[in-house]
């Protein structure tokens, strides 16, 4: 799903950037309920919203993305598709939607359509999977050489991903390459057991820093951190600072957003800890960074807001709260602080 979510962000940043002019309030609480609701997965009422918002407001573009990609997640295809080629019909033929429409024709068995679409997309960075699902494209359509070709891409791009090992150990194996197959399925065990292991170490991680000192769960918690892979190390940040060990959080983080500088969750995850521990200046890169990766994710908005405020700088801050405040209308907290900074900055005129 975190991949998904990076290539709608693309598509999304994109649309804010060229938008002329915002949609109405009830439409923005619908869309800011299913951001919330997507961010517990609840992708089925997120769905339900995001329909809500566009009954009102029909020609937002972000907002039907966001939509096709709900539907897209629950297998709702048909939905799905019908809701992309509306955008490509609008936008034309975005990196995006061609994404999910060639997933979308690999899913429903049409490989040759999939595969124009997946091919041009293979040289986008936002697009780190499409090796592979154009070698599946390429090996039901009986294409095994280029088949071949875009799984070994596949699995430079991804190498811990234990699919792409799998697929490519079976086309091995019908090409008749046994040690290269052996190898494959050897990748493809290691892969599986390290996430098992990853899974292990992050209970007793867990189980360490609820009963034990923070020196002592430190030597506990740090087998995620050995070898350094991204996702152990985010995993590792998050238990520290779901913990109250923003400082410990902090490395992990960095390394993390140094390994995968696409990540949102390491980007967030760092300037969350800093702001914690009140390192302002610090909290505010990573915050930025975490907001251009996700700009619809209203507690990264949040931080941020409350960083430049605590820097004193309360005009930048302003329109970074008026758009989390967008996205939870209803939130009277928000809406009393909002109003709160517009009469400071008033009061300074």
């Amino acid at each position: 799903m975190k991949t998904l979510l990076a290539i709608l962000t693309v598509l999304v940043v994109a649309l804010a950037a060229s938008a002329q002019s915002g949609p109405p309030e009830d439409a923005k609480a619908h869309v800011g309920a299913a951001v919330r609701l997507l961010q517990d997965r609840r992708y089925s009422d997120a769905a339900a919203e995001f329909e809500r918002a566009l009954a009102i407001q029909p020609n937002d573009d972000a907002v039907r993305i966001q939509y096709a990609t709900c539907l897209f997640v629950q297998e709702r295809d048909d939905e799905a598709r019908r809701q992309f080629e509306i955008e490509r019909r609008r936008l034309g033929d975005k990196p995006g939607l061609t994404y999910y429409l060639g997933r979308l024709d690999l899913r429903a068995n049409d490989f040759n359509a999939a595969i124009d679409k997946l091919a041009p997309l293979e040289s986008n960075a936002a697009f780190s999977k499409v090796s592979l699902y154009l070698g599946l494209a390429y090996m039901a359509a009986a294409q095994p050489a280029r088949a071949l070709e875009c799984l070994e891409r596949a699995a430079r791009n991804n190498p811990r991903d234990p699919e792409v090992h799998y697929r490519l150990a079976r086309l091995y194996t019908v090409a008749g390459r046994a040690n290269d197959a052996d190898r494959e399925y050897k990748l493809y065990r290691d892969c599986v057991e390290d996430q098992r292991v990853a899974e292990k170490d992050s209970r007793e991680c867990a189980d360490a820093l609820q009963t034990q000192s923070l020196a002592q769960a430190r030597i506990a918690c740090q087998r995620l951190a050995d070898p350094p892979d991204s996702r152990h190390l985010i995993l590792l940040g998050q238990l520290y600072s779901d913990h109250g060990a923003f400082a410990e959080a902090v490395v992990p983080f960095q390394e993390a957003a140094r390994l995968a500088p696409e990540a949102f969750d390491a980007w967030y995850g760092l300037g969350s800890s800093l702001f914690r521990l009140k390192r302002y200046q610090e909290a505010l890169r990573p915050l930025r960074k975490a907001t251009d990766l996700n700009p619809q994710f209203l507690d990264t908005l949040t931080l941020l807001a409350s960083t430049l405020h605590a820097l004193g700088d309360d005009a930048a801050a302003l329109p970074v709260l008026e758009r989390a405040h967008s996205l939870n209308p209803g939130d009277a907290k928000m809406t009393a602080v909002l109003e709160q900074l517009r009469i400071k900055l008033r009061q300074k005129q």
